[in-house]
């Protein structure tokens, strides 16, 4: 899982129109429950539930169903363009989780290592959970989340990062001249890495759409940022009620803006990787396959 460069992680995994001529040959999808689809008009969004010769029965995330009818290109599966076949015999390949990542199907957590991963806030670290839970109990990661950042340093030191000990800390907004970068660049360095993205708060991260809505509202300095989106989206719910509708939109991590996911990844192969100063320890037996 070792880092292969800042690249890897800032690729928008659903980049690209597929429309444009020469693109390529459509690939072909079987069937499956719970496959995550869209039909090609991106007007519905669910999961496989059934299937027939001819038609799909696809179920979203209030529980509505849809049928529609099998044909060439007439569905997307992440963000591409894709033909649903009929499995010829048992599903072939490796089951899949949350973040794309090769599931270990009956795999037992990990013993958590020294190493941490840091995120500012409850809905920080439930999102990272959502989509990268497997992930982390397999190579034995825990996350744990502060209540902002601004004693960072006096956290960081504390902990006493160190060869074999490494710490990961996801910030939000980390933007040039924010205090969240200020912070970060205090307590950077061999075993400390900061990664962010440049929301005002994770909900953000979410795709608009996975949620329902056309995007999300701008809100007026001075005005709470959470209580302001609930606000402006006419959604007449607490924001702890809010944050579950949101949490509950996302499935996998085709739901999550690119700026979280290759962040959290990055943190991830982090605290994980080898270390020049440790011996090597032999692969866990509940490898989670990331790539």
């Amino acid at each position: 899982m070792a880092t292969k460069g800042n690249s890897r992680y800032g690729r928008d995994v659903l980049a690209g129109d597929w429309r444009r001529p020469g693109k390529g040959a459509v690939r072909e999808v079987p069937l499956a429950r719970d496959l995550v689809v869209e039909d090609a008009d991106e007007a519905f969004c669910g999961a496989v539930v059934t299937w027939d010769k001819a038609t799909v029965t696809l179920e979203d995330r209030h529980g509505r169903r849809r049928v529609f009818e099998l044909g060439p290109a007439a569905f997307l599966v992440e963000g591409e363009p894709a033909t649903l076949v009929r499995p010829a015999a048992a599903p072939r390949g490796p089951l899949r989780s949350a973040s794309g990542s090769v599931a270990v199907p009956g795999a037992r957590a990990r013993t958590a290592r020294e190493s941490r991963i840091y995120v500012e806030g409850v809905h920080d670290a439930e999102l990272v959970e959502r989509v990268w839970g497997h992930d982390l109990r397999v190579e034995g990661v825990a996350v744990e989340f502060l209540e902002g950042i601004d004693d960072l340093p006096s956290i960081v030191a504390d902990f006493s990062p160190g060869p074999g000990r490494r710490l990961g800390v996801l910030v939000d907004h980390l933007v040039p001249g924010s205090k969240e970068t200020r912070i970060a660049e205090q307590v950077r360095g061999e075993h400390v890495l900061v990664a962010g993205h440049p929301y005002v708060d994770v909900w953000q991260a979410v795709r608009p759409r996975a949620v329902g809505i056309a995007g999300w509202p701008e809100v007026p300095r001075g005005v709470p940022w959470k209580e302001g989106v609930v606000r402006a989206l006419g959604w007449r719910m607490e924001t702890g009620e809010a944050w579950r509708r949101i949490l509950g939109s996302v499935r996998t991590y085709a739901d999550l803006e690119p700026a979280l996911l290759g962040r959290v990844e990055e943190l991830i192969d982090f605290v994980t990787g080898p270390h020049p100063d440790l011996p090597q320890e032999a692969p866990h037996e509940g490898n989670s396959g990331r790539t």
